[in-house]
Parts: C-alpha cells; structure tokens; sequence
C-alpha cells in the first residue's frame, strides 16, 4: 500500500509547499467544484434532445434539470454537520467520489427514470461540494487578499456554465445525451487525486446534535416551493393545488424560524440574519440565483426552441461570454479588495439585467451576433458580480458561524436557481399557449420570459443597494 499518499496536517503541508500551498489546496477544491458546476449547467442543452429521445415534452424534460437542483438545494443543508463530524477532506473526497460514479453510471442508463435518479445522485454530491470552496477561502487566506482568492476561484466555477453550453452542444451533436453524464468525471478524477495528496487532515470538531428537525423542515419547504411552481403548470394559479403548496411552503418558514429560536443548536442560526448585510446578500442570492440559472436554462433553449439552431451553435453562442469571464473575475476580486463589494455587486447586476432587456426588446429578429453580443455584456455583469457578493456575504459573519453562513449562501442560490429553472419552463409554455400556435406566438413567450429575468435582476439591484453593515454607513 505504499502508493497511498501520507495524510499530513495543516502545518506540515505548509512546510512541505511553503506560501503556494493555499493556492495549490484551493485549486484541489476548485476542480472538485468545477466537476459539480459542470454537472448544473452542463444538461440544458440536451434538454431538447432528451425531449425528443424519450418523446417527452419541456415541462416533463426539465426535471433533469429541477430534480438534480433540488436534491443540490436540499444537500446543502447538512454540510456545516456533515464538516464538523467528518472534516473538510473527507467530506470533499466522498462527494467527489460519489459524483464521478453517479456521471458514469448516468451515462449508461436506458430509461428517463433512471437518468433523473441520477442526476438526483449527482445532485447529492455537488449540494455537499459547493459550499466548501467559500469557506477554503476565509480559512486559507487573509481578509486583504480573499477578494483575489474568490476571483480565481470565480474564474473556474463561472467559466464552467459559460463554456459547458459549448462543449455540451459539440458532444451532443456527435455522441448524444450520454455523453454530457461524462462532462464532470476529468475534473472528477483530477480533483480526488490531487485531493490525497494537497488536503490536510483535519481532526473533526466535537459532535454536535443533528438539527434534524430543522432540515426537515426545510427541505419540505424547499420541495413545496418547487412543486407549486410545477403545479401553475398543471393546474393553474388558483387551483385548490396550487394554493395549498403555496400555503404550506410558506407555512414551513414559518415553522422554521419558531423551530430555530428554541433549538439548542439549528442547522441555521438566526444570528446570521441579525447582521444586515448578510440578510441582504442572502436576499440578492435568491434573486441572482434566480435569474443566472434561469438564463442558463433559456439561452440554449430559444436559441433551439425557436430559433432554429442545432446544438453546437446554441452552445458556441455562450463561448465568446466565458473567454470574457476569463478576464473579468480575477480582475473584479482586485477591485473587490480596493472598493466597496457592494457597489461592484450594484453595477454588476444591473449589467447582467439590461442584457435580458436587450434579448427581449430583439425577441425573434435577434441576429446570432446580438445573441453574442448581449451574453458578452450579461457575463461582463455576472463577472463583477461573483467575488464582489461572496465577499460582502461573508465579511462581517462571526467565525464560529463561517461554515452555516457558506452552506446558507449557496443553498438560497441553488434554491433561487431550482425556481428560476421550473419558473421559465412553465412560464414559456403558458405563454405561448396564450399568445397562440406559430412562431410569434412563441417569439412572444421567449421575449416575455426574458423580462421576467430583468425584472428580477431590478429587484436584486434593489437589495444590494442595502447591503451594507449596521456599523460602517459608508460602505
């Protein structure tokens, strides 16, 4: 057994490396959650060819995409639990090692059934993954450099949706849906080997009770919410359904901050939310996960749907996007170091919402140019955006509460991404069946849909500019 790589700790990895070991761990921990990133955005361009493979129509095809999201959203939650019992190491090798045996066998299945029930393991996994890089980040570096450590780190998780469209368009044209399983396993493999030599052992903190209660009650909030938005498609708004999912998943909030002002030890504690300028980021979250994953779902899927190209086009439109991401993150985490995060997050924001009034004021006279074009300025938004708003969430967070505050981050983005994804899918259908058969009638829906999503970047402008601390008025 002497290939096993010795497990060091902390401090002897940093003799061994000297300064480049926190770079080296963080880049372990970046490929690992570029293999979960992949796994997100990776299937919306084969949503159309599932469809027609399995005869199924967009609303029933996009749980390839929700399921795999919510089961993300919902393994988010015991992460921080999952940490203190297991620590960091071993809970990024078993994650990763779950989500490459998950992509292969997605791969392999035969049945639409199974490749949602793995995409609901893979889902798993990448929910226990991405909480972890926010948090290698301020335990691994100094607040005066974290706003470059999350640049860098943006580079790669950012870049892997702009350009997985592309790649994902290329395999699906020449080897099929199949083929976008394996998309994560290089990064996989690459990662967990890494991973064994660069990730110090970590001695798990004193156990803890489970909040079990407490993730129970969010995750059928979680599941509630998702599941009325499914139901506006079946039912309508004002069915008897529809209005008790509503009623219920808001009913569980309700439970759960009763349930977290008693429990000795909540999987999230409401002190988080008494510092205002982390409510207010975890606000801007849910709406920036909102409108980014619901783009990423309807750009390749207007670009097929009703514009008429085939997958490697649709996919190469976002490619031009993820080169300029590649200079703008790690340019932003400078500027995010010199300057006030919330003003960065402000104008990034308000950039990424003005592309989708662009797509919508050119609806189906949009050329492939301005397809380019208006993705270039969205993704020139959403690179200001990423460093800027990881480092106004978690700058004022007390220590003992980094690892709830990690996982709340990424859980209220995840869980605005499972709703924008199932919002635009119902919303373009009911549309267009409104607007009528034809091709205007679902230019109309695209470009009704893509104001949705300026309007939600307007209202995430509108908490951002609140995103500051109670004690520095200025910033």
């Amino acid at each position: 057994m002497r290939w096993l790589p010795q497990v060091r700790t902390g401090e002897e990895l940093r003799a061994l490396h000297g300064p480049a070991f926190k770079w080296l761990a963080l880049t372990v921990v970046g490929l690992g959650t570029i293999a979960a990133v992949l796994a997100t955005t990776s299937f919306n361009v084969a949503v159309p060819a599932l469809g027609a493979f399995f005869g199924l129509g967009q609303h029933q095809v996009q749980w390839v995409i929700t399921g795999f999201m919510a089961a993300l959203t919902v393994a988010m939650l015991p992460t921080p639990w999952v940490l203190d019992r297991i620590g960091f190491r071993r809970l990024f090798l078993g994650a990763n090692l779950v989500l490459g045996a998950s992509s292969v066998a997605g791969a392999l299945g035969d049945s639409f059934s199974f490749v949602v029930a793995m995409r609901i393991v893979q889902g798993v996994a990448a929910g226990l993954l991405q909480p972890l890089p926010m948090l290698a980040v301020m335990r691994l570096f100094p607040a005066g450099s974290q706003g470059r450590a999350h640049g860098m780190l943006g580079f790669g998780i950012v870049l892997a949706p702009a350009v997985a469209p592309a790649l994902a368009g290329v395999l699906l044209d020449r080897f099929g849906w199949p083929s976008i399983f394996l998309m994560s396993l290089p990064f996989c493999v690459v990662a967990g080997i890494m991973g064994l030599y660069l990730l110090p052992r970590h001695e798990p903190s004193p156990p803890r009770p489970f909040d079990w209660l407490g993730v129970a009650i969010l995750c059928a909030a979680s599941l509630l919410a998702i599941d009325f938005i499914a139901s506006l498609r079946g039912h309508g708004l004002l069915a008897a359904r529809t209005l008790a999912l509503l009623a219920l998943s808001m009913l569980c909030v309700v439970a759960f901050v009763r349930h977290a002002r008693r429990a000795a030890a909540p999987i999230v504690s409401l002190d988080l939310f008494a510092e205002r300028s982390f409510a207010m980021a975890a606000l801007v979250t849910v709406v920036y996960g909102f409108g980014l994953y619901a783009s990423t779902y309807l750009i390749p899927v207007f670009l097929q749907s009703a514009l008429g190209y085939d997958a490697t086009y649709a996919g190469l439109a976002l490619l031009p996007s993820g080169i300029l991401l590649a200079v703008v993150i790690p340019l932003a985490g400078v500027l995010t170091d010199r300057h006030s995060p919330r003003w960065i997050t402000v104008w990034g924001l308000a950039l990424f919402g003005l592309s989708f009034v662009l797509f919508a004021w050119r609806g189906g006279e949009i050329s492939y140019a301005e397809v380019i074009a208006f993705s270039l300025l969205g993704r020139l938004g959403l690179g200001l955006t990423v460093p800027a708003l990881m480092v106004a969430t978690m700058a004022h967070v007390a220590p003992a509460l980094m690892g709830q505050a990690s996982m709340v981050s990424n859980y209220t983005r995840q869980l605005g991404g499972v709703l924008g994804v199932a919002v635009v899918a119902v919303f373009v259908e009911w549309r267009a069946a409104v607007e009528g058969a034809g091709t205007g009638g679902l230019f109309q829906a695209y470009a009704q849909a893509f104001l949705l999503l300026a309007l939600s970047f307007a209202v995430a402008v509108a908490f951002a500019m609140r995103m500051r601390p109670r004690t520095d008025p200025m910033r």
